[in-house]
């Protein structure tokens, strides 16, 4: 199966009941050794026409606006964006190309790297992806039981987790918001406007949040990623459209992918200080932060990219946001002893490389207290494009697969998963992009539940109570005779299911 590597949103927007043939998702590069340091070079000699990147640059919390750091800043040619004193990450702009080399060598300063290769904006623009959209007929033909939203008898992914029992005993409370960090959120859909949380969102694609009304919105020309993710999350139970998995809860935008379709540094790290900030119990990040799909701690640049992403993901964690991710689409182990990246960076020209996965990271991935999240098709497996690994992987979900691999059993016709798109529609997608707003609103459901339940006391319960899912060995997706992918680890805790598949009614019942 041949995947075309793009950005961004780790979803599969394919055709119904075609092969996999595109793979949305983010593909760091994370071996590329930095270039050795230029030497500091002041404002007043940088060039007027080099091109202006984006940098972040990590002190020690609450040292952030120290009039040290700040002066060293502009005199290495810097202006600063936003500084985020309660994490010491310090978002950046200069055209000086020896910016970061120079801030590295002044006290106080633990690290600093540029947060993209391309210049302000990125000049890049990629398809990010086109949804099977619904047809006005196939909406006004679905036939619902009592009970059921229009659209429900199509998502097969909603007993696959059990949330159509789940949701005979309680749909989720409304004082808990679950935030999609992601391409905008359209919340003036029908299935999303009931359980839309403004106070919760806004527009970080600059790494500085804008709360102007609508600016969590995706434009007409943008990815349609986040709004579908809203509705798996949240979408209203309302007799219109699909059914969430917690479609009580209340559901936030928070938008870092850029018009072009990029998730970089900056971006993440203010969607998660504006989640910590903003009483969000869930965060759901279904991308990789760009423009490295891995990003290696041995090169410096990238190193401050983790330690940023790091300290941001960590803060909402201590604020009380459970941060659920996609573990990625590439078909990768990513417990490998390595892996061939050949995507990075994303917004340049990418090489290829082998990455050490013990040094170089999927961010915000397998940053540590993030729930990585794998997929699963119609038939229960793995799905054929889920990235996989023992120790990786925390719990499995459904994100949908070739209808040719994992048909579902009717009414539901197709193995993608059914969601909103931005305009009032409904279509298909498929990735761990869906899987993880699968386990993003199991975890609302649980903090429902147990509405005093510390981050760590969700995700223990949430690892708990998901159902024990076996290796899947051989695992042949396409009965071609081959081997497709090895799952190590025991019936309890693997490399293709974590700790399970995710359980909503488990989660609303114990």
């Amino acid at each position: 199966m041949t995947a075309s590597h793009r950005r961004h949103p780790r979803a599969l927007a394919l055709p119904l009941g075609t092969a996999m043939a595109t793979a949305l998702a983010f593909l760091p590069n994370a071996t590329a050794t930095a270039a050795p340091a230029a030497p500091a070079a002041p404002a007043a000699a940088t060039k007027a026409d080099a091109p202006s990147l984006s940098y972040v640059v990590n002190v020690r919390p609450g040292q952030a606006a120290s009039a040290r750091v700040e002066k060293a800043i502009g005199e290495a040619g810097g202006s600063v964006v936003i500084a985020y004193d309660r994490i010491g990450v310090i978002v950046v702009h200069s055209s000086n190309p020896g910016f970061a080399a120079a801030v590295r060598t002044v006290r106080g300063v633990d690290s600093a790297g540029a947060t993209r290769t391309a210049p302000l904006p990125a000049q890049s623009t990629t398809d990010v992806g086109t949804p099977k959209v619904l047809s006005d007929e196939q909406v006004a033909d679905a036939r619902a039981a009592d009970g059921q939203d229009p659209l429900e008898p199509l998502q097969w992914d909603l007993p696959a987790i059990k949330a159509d029992k789940a949701h005979e005993k309680s749909l989720g409370s409304r004082k808990v918001t679950v935030a999609v960090i992601d391409t905008g959120v359209d919340d003036t859909h029908p299935d999303i406007a009931p359980n839309f949380d403004r106070a919760a969102s806004a527009n970080c694609v600059s790494g500085k949040p804008d709360t102007t009304d609508g600016a969590w919105r995706p434009s007409a020309s943008e990815s349609p990623h986040g709004t579908h993710v809203a509705g798996e999350i949240a979408g209203a139970k309302n007799g219109v459209g699909i059914t969430g998995v917690a479609p009580g809860v209340r559901v936030a935008g928070i938008k870092v992918g850029n018009p072009d379709g990029y998730f970089y540094t900056e971006a993440v790290v203010c969607g998660f200080v504006w989640a910590a900030e903003h009483g969000v119990d869930v965060t759901n990040n279904s991308y990789y932060t760009d423009p490295w799909y891995f990003n290696c701690t041995t090169d410096p640049d990238q190193k401050a990219l983790v330690d940023a992403v790091t300290r941001a993901s960590r803060y909402a964690e201590r604020k009380g946001a459970v941060n659920v991710a996609a573990a990625g689409n590439e078909s990768y182990d990513l417990a490998a002893d390595s892996i061939t990246d050949p995507v990075s960076p994303n917004d340049s020209t990418p090489s290829d490389r082998v990455i050490d996965p013990r040094t170089c990271y999927d961010i915000p991935t397998q940053l540590p207290g993030v729930v990585t999240v794998a997929a699963t098709g119609a038939k229960g497996l793995k799905s054929s494009f889920s990235n996989y690994g023992l120790g990786v992987i925390d719990v499995a979900a459904p994100g949908g697969d070739s209808t040719a691999y994992q048909k579902p059993e009717p009414p539901a016709t197709s193995g993608l998963i059914l969601g909103p798109l931005p305009g009032g529609k409904w279509g298909y997608m498929a990735g761990t992009s869906m899987a993880t707003p699968h386990v993003a609103g199991v975890a609302a459901l649980i903090k429902s539940t147990h509405p005093h339940a510390s981050p760590a006391l969700v995700k223990a319960l949430l690892y708990a109570e998901a159902d024990a899912t076996p290796c899947t060995d051989p695992y042949d997706i396409n009965g071609d005779g081959k081997v497709d992918a090895v799952c190590e680890g025991s019936k309890n805790h693997n490399g293709f299911y974590g700790w399970g598949t995710a359980d909503a009614l488990a989660a609303v019942t114990r």
